[in-house]
């Protein structure tokens, strides 16, 4: 299984040491990570990561809101392979036809993305698992719209706060899901209240096990109350654990 660090989690630090940041981030352990943003820091991030031996299998941009050209030519020298759009309010998700119109700009955004030979995805927040459209959940019924060669990446802690079980969901949208965000936490929208893998309510291994076409489990805090550094130390730690693992198969 391979791990990777979404850099929102660090972005705080970014802010003030991109180049420092990434080094510790090394130093820590990860060899990839998630970047965001990175059309405006495509050159800086670039060379840190190339100097710290990471790689950035995918990366966050806003696609339906931003250049999408500029977006994938950054991707593409930063060696980003899948660039998925991290983020529609929850006004997009509440009605077919507005779902309709969003799969349709994100297929469109895919063409253009395979022109660089790049792959397009989307990442959910809770209100795509709290609203329901014709039987199932937004997030279900906007995967059924979706050209065969987009993505998913399933933020499993936001199933959860949005009233979903991440198990059942990721076996429901089964080979389409490449990408997980691990998170952990009380399942809430307090993001402070954030924790390190294996220290909250998701039954992490579980989550991991359901995701059957998983080519990067990717992790994340929104926001945390202690020390940001400690707490993905203690989250790779965890999954890097096959104690953990044999442990968590033993509650099931």
């Amino acid at each position: 299984m391979s791990y990777s660090l979404q850099l929102y989690t660090l972005r705080n630090a970014i802010q003030e040491d991109l180049p420092g940041t990434i080094k510790k981030v090394a130093e820590i352990g990860f060899t990839q990570v998630e970047p965001y943003n990175f059309v405006a820091t495509a050159k800086e991030l670039g060379a840190a990561l190339k100097e710290n031996g990471l790689t950035s299998p995918s990366g966050h941009a806003p696609l339906l809101s931003q250049d999408q050209d500029e977006i994938f030519a950054a991707a593409k020298e930063l060696g980003i392979s899948t660039v998925i759009d991290p983020y529609l309010p929850a006004e997009h998700w509440q009605k077919a036809e507005d779902i309709q119109a969003t799969a349709a700009k994100l297929n469109a955004a895919a063409k253009k993305g395979a022109e660089y030979g790049i792959r397009v995805g989307y990442h959910n927040h809770a209100w795509e698992l709290e609203s329901t459209v014709e039987g199932q959940t937004a997030l279900e019924y906007f995967e059924g719209l979706l050209d065969p060669e987009l993505v998913l990446e399933v933020d499993t802690y936001w199933v959860a706060v949005g009233g979903q079980d991440p198990v059942e969901i990721l076996t429901k949208l089964g080979d389409r899901v490449k990408f997980i965000h691990i998170k952990d936490g009380p399942l809430n929208t307090d993001t402070k209240a954030q924790q390190p893998a294996g220290q909250g309510k998701i039954a992490v291994w579980d989550v991991i096990g359901a995701a059957k076409s998983l080519e990067v489990g990717v992790v994340e805090f929104d926001d945390y109350s202690g020390d940001i550094f400690e707490g993905i130390t203690q989250s790779l730690s965890f999954l890097n654990s096959d104690s953990a693992q044999a442990t968590e198969g033993a509650k099931a």
